[in-house]
């Protein structure tokens, strides 16, 4: 059933957009329009960000099939499904302390929701069906209302049948301005994302259990913001803050910008002391923020690499255009401090979780599932390979929702050793919550705020919240074929 808080504010923008890849209002005195900063390639022209003066901004997000090119002719455009006209898109931009309104209108054929990830928000909000919130059935609309609390780099998928409809596109991004941040150039977004797509230009299947039983099922068409290889143009000797975001399912990159000075200044949105980017692995839903000098004359470009494979793979080039910008010499330039609640150390207890394989691989028919009365098939898979504390979900039993991973008492810190029984990378994200990571057994960790960590085969790494956001909390690896298939489930602050 759709829902809205009455919440009358003072003023009010209704705003509709699709893609964008570079923020007008990021460009300060620059000179620039965002159209020519922010060409991606040739003929795509740039949509205006959603964005709002006033104190509320809303967004009307339209969950349909609408067919846009990804491979070049004589491939025909794919079939994706997107929020807006176009992906990537709609880019929300909002400064810290603004209210957003969004609406989803599913104009799908199946039920879905959006979940708004990375944001400490209502539990109500968070976008999961049967958890927080009924589904949005074919036709329907749901309103979601909150305002974020934290500045930061954030995005928002759906949370049933999300290895298809990630897959095709269903992602929109969320960034959150903080307010005395300091000023760049340039403020660009690039999504990493491979698509399973065949040379017509066709999907291809979305998981196996193969992939699912182990690393993933892999797309073989890698883009920056829906794009093969793209050019993005950026001001000549300008300061640049690049916020990358990894939406794929299953692929982890470790990104360089090549032939430049580059440094990380944000991980999943929150910022860190500026460190060099050589050796920051994004799991599938990572996000870092990135600055870097663009090269001082026009014509001059940049190769950003994923260097997390066996040969290093270009992605896309940093173009400068323009005029050069008067700046001095490089120097990275730390974002203000987030307000995230500190955990107690000293007095939180220590809760193991162990990710796992499940003893024996299970299977469900499709009348057990129809039976759940917290979920059906599109929210779970027919077969389960993965567990957390040899718990897979769904649970046996099926009568009723499943029990909590475990119940915390509001107020209270906890650290989460989280333990890597497989052979497998699993990226492990708590809704809800942003958490410290705090340390691990076998490498070497930089203490930092995140709402998803990278876990590595073997590895046992601890992090640390207080517990002050009540609700049922999902808590699941986020490669989307290991969450479809049992590694999955939620944690309850009461």
């Amino acid at each position: 059933m759709p829902h809205r808080l009455a919440d009358p504010l003072s003023r009010r923008a209704v705003l509709r957009a699709g893609g964008v890849a570079f923020a007008a209002t990021a460009l300060g005195g620059t000179g620039l329009t965002a159209p020519a900063a922010g060409a991606l390639k040739a003929g795509l022209a740039d949509p205006a960000p959603v964005t709002a003066s006033g104190d509320l901004v809303e967004v009307e997000l339209v969950a349909r099939q609408r067919m846009q090119r990804i491979l070049p002719e004589p491939a025909a455009p794919s079939p994706l499904i997107t929020y807006a006209d176009s992906f990537p898109g709609p880019i929300v931009r909002m400064r810290k302390g603004q209210r957003l309104r969004a609406t989803l209108v599913n104009e799908l054929e199946e039920h879905t929701s959006v979940h708004w990830h990375g944001i400490r928000l209502p539990n109500l909000e968070d976008g999961v069906p049967y958890l927080t919130q009924p589904p949005t059935r074919p036709g329907e609309r749901h309103v979601y209302e909150f305002t974020p609390p934290d500045a930061g780099s954030f995005f928002f998928h759906p949370h049933c049948n999300t290895v298809e409809l990630l897959g095709r596109g269903l992602a929109g991004i969320l960034i959150v301005e903080e307010p005395d941040a300091p000023k760049f150039d340039a403020d660009v977004v690039c999504l990493v994302k491979d698509w399973q797509i065949d040379k017509s230009g066709s999907f291809g299947t979305f998981i196996t259990d193969r992939g699912a039983s182990r690393a993933g099922t892999f797309g073989s068409v890698s883009t920056v913001n829906g794009a093969i290889d793209p050019v993005i143009e950026v001001p000549a000797n300008g300061d640049i803050r690049a916020r990358f975001y990894n939406i794929d399912s299953t692929r982890v990159v470790d990104l360089r910008i090549e032939g430049a000075e580059a440094w990380i200044v944000a991980v999943d949105g929150n910022p860190l002391p500026p460190r060099p980017l050589d050796g920051w692995p994004m799991g599938p839903a990572m996000r870092i923020d990135v600055l870097f000098r663009a090269p001082a004359k026009a014509g001059q470009s940049l190769r950003l690499t994923n260097v997390y494979s066996a040969e290093p793979k270009p992605l896309a080039t940093f173009r400068a255009i323009g005029p050069a910008r008067p700046n001095k010499r490089f120097k990275p330039r730390a974002l203000p401090a987030a307000g995230i609640p500190e955990p107690d150390l000293k007095n939180a207890p220590v809760i193991p979780m162990a990710f796992s394989a499940t003893a024996v691989a299970q299977g469900f028919d499709a009348a057990t599932i129809a039976g759940l009365p917290y979920a059906d098939s599109l929210c779970l898979s027919e077969k389960t390979f993965w567990a957390i504390n040899q718990q897979s979900w769904p649970e046996g039993g099926h009568e009723r929702l499943p029990p909590p991973l475990v119940t915390l008492e509001k107020g209270r810190s906890y650290v989460f050793e989280l333990a890597n029984l497989t052979p497998h990378l699993h990226p492990i994200h708590i809704h809800g919550y942003t958490f410290k990571v705090l340390s691990s057994d076998g490498r070497k960790v930089v203490p930092h705020h995140a709402d998803t960590v990278l876990l590595e085969p073997k590895e046992r790494l601890r992090v640390a919240i207080k517990a002050d956001n009540p609700g049922d909390w999902m808590f699941h690896c986020h490669i989307i074929e290991h969450q479809d298939t049992g590694m999955m489930g939620y944690i309850r602050v009461a």
